[in-house]
């Protein structure tokens, strides 16, 4: 008689496929709770220990760990040799083996889990038994993932077992599985001097970065609440390479914004944040920030899309949208829009991730996210002229808006607006010059506040900015002429303040 062997943790649609192998004329081994739910369904079901002649030891360590269960499984039915030497010990082969792991990853994944309770979750016979079964994919069916029984009912009921071609596939998923499971294991034990970290292919992307380039995403095996992997799609096309990065990009932006707030950004640089007191207002400061540059963008909000932001946001060519969720009538005037992605994505959440990762020629470089957040408290003003509260606002307005721009960045606001950005530039000077024109152009000459992402090295940012209108500067502070840029605000009325913290962003 045909032989399965059973033992799992998850029971989901166990019964159905039970039922399949029994119909096929299949003797069904199993252990402990997987063998006492399969009596409750009414089937006959062999003990592992019967079949081995052990017990079930060590509270559960040792159940399957017997030759007379992996000499089942790896006997290849075509080497006389392996046969007649499972027949001399009276070894019957075992055609099926159906089992998933110990549930590893959710135990490590609740805080009061102790050490000893995680080791305990480390399977060591699931494991041993799926490779096994695995590296004898020509003769034996292999199953962890219930999602796959559907198919193997399938292709037994018509052809009586399952393909070569299902065999093999589902070998290699295994490989993949006990990988994974592995890493698991050594990255919770691990001393950090390796790094062990698996991804998921979840979609092959239509291409790169530029047409010629393949792309694909990938989904760490750390979850992440706040992630695009948790959005709703609710309308339009699968996202691209370059929509990926910049709704990442966005979505990290709001994460430093408490009131209604909206960001445009285009090519992973904002092109317009605003702050209101409700979202239509903070949308229309972050609009008025670049008209033209958010032609092509994304827009997210922190706020449910309302009718009339829909009715504003459907004037603008936008790839995406991307909000906690949309009024009913929002919803359906947006969709008339059939090239715009619409994404729901909760906001009430915060990234998980601990590290960031940059691949370079043969490796890669790792570091911290970048979590520091400044308040009112950690603000040192070095100039004779102090701010008053509501410049204090402002000032921390800017530095949240600056600590998201590409390196050099110097950000220009009012009202909890940005009016003026200069990204990615190789001298400050440069970039505040990009920042401090682009607010003159659009009429912005008066009490604005300016936020560098690193400190001044020389005086001249200080010079330039009170040209163009500026009176308070957020800067990091820490250069050795610090005292330069200070005198100067004071020769001219400014007042300056130093955060103690910088924050680049070269990727």
């Amino acid at each position: 008689m045909k032989k399965a062997l059973i033992s799992v943790s998850d029971k989901t649609n166990l019964k159905a496929l039970a039922h399949c192998l029994i119909k096929q004329g299949y003797d069904i081994i199993s252990t402990g709770g997987t063998k006492a739910t399969l009596e409750t369904y009414g089937f006959s079901v062999t003990a592992v220990s019967d079949v081995t002649g052990f017990p079930e030891m060590l509270n559960g360590r040792v159940k399957t760990l017997h030759p007379v269960v992996h000499a089942g499984l790896l006997a290849k039915r075509d080497n006389p040799d392996h046969m007649n030497t499972i027949k001399t010990h009276n070894i019957a082969p075992i055609d099926v083996l159906v089992v998933n792991l110990y549930p590893f990853e959710s135990t490590i994944q609740t805080h009061s889990t102790t050490k000893d309770e995680a080791i305990e979750q480390i399977d060591i016979g699931g494991p041993a038994l799926l490779r096994s079964a695995a590296k004898n994919m020509t003769s034996t069916t292999v199953l962890f993932d219930p999602t796959d029984y559907q198919r193997i009912i399938d292709e037994m009921n018509l052809y009586g077992n399952t393909t070569s071609t299902t065999k093999q596939y589902l070998a290699q998923k295994v490989f993949e599985y006990t990988a994974h499971y592995d890493l698991m294991i050594a990255d919770y034990l691990a001393d950090k001097q390796t790094l062990n970290q698996t991804w998921t292919l979840k979609q092959t992307l239509r291409y790169g970065e530029n047409p010629h380039q393949k792309g694909s995403l990938y989904q760490s095996n750390e979850t992440n609440p706040y992630s695009l992997f948790n959005a709703e799609v609710l309308h339009g096309k699968a996202l691209s390479y370059n929509n990926i990065q910049d709704a990442n990009a966005a979505i990290n932006i709001l994460q430093d914004f408490n009131q209604p707030t909206a960001v445009a950004l285009k090519h992973m640089n904002p092109c317009g944040i605003g702050t209101g007191s409700n979202i239509e207002k903070a949308f229309d400061k972050a609009y008025a920030s670049d008209a033209i540059s958010i032609f092509g963008g994304i827009v997210a909000v922190n706020e449910p899309v309302t009718l009339a932001l829909a009715k504003t946001l459907h004037t603008i060519f936008l790839e995406i949208i991307i909000a906690p969720d949309y009024d009913t009538e929002a919803l359906t005037y947006l969709k008339q829009k059939k090239q715009l992605r619409i994404l729901k994505l909760p906001m009430n959440q915060k990234t998980t991730d601990q590290t960031i990762f940059t691949s370079i020629n043969g490796g890669m470089i790792m570091q911290e996210v970048d979590r520091k957040t400044i308040t009112k408290a950690d603000l040192k003003c070095v100039t004779k002229q102090k701010p008053s509260d509501e410049t204090i606002a402002e000032l921390l307005f800017a530095w949240h808006a600056v600590k998201h721009v590409k390196s050099n960045a110097i950000v220009v606001t009012k009202d909890h607006q940005t009016v003026g950005i200069g990204a990615g530039q190789m001298n400050r000077v440069g970039a505040a010059e990009i920042a401090l024109k682009w607010a003159k152009k659009n009429g912005h000459t008066e009490a604005l506040v300016l936020a560098s992402d690193a400190f001044f090295p020389f005086d001249d940012v200080v010079k330039l900015a009170r040209r163009y209108g500026v009176r308070h500067i957020i800067q990091p502070g820490g250069s050795k002429r610090d005292q330069a840029s200070i005198d100067a605000c004071d020769q001219l009325g400014m007042t300056m303040v130093f955060t103690g913290v910088r924050h680049f962003k070269h990727t």
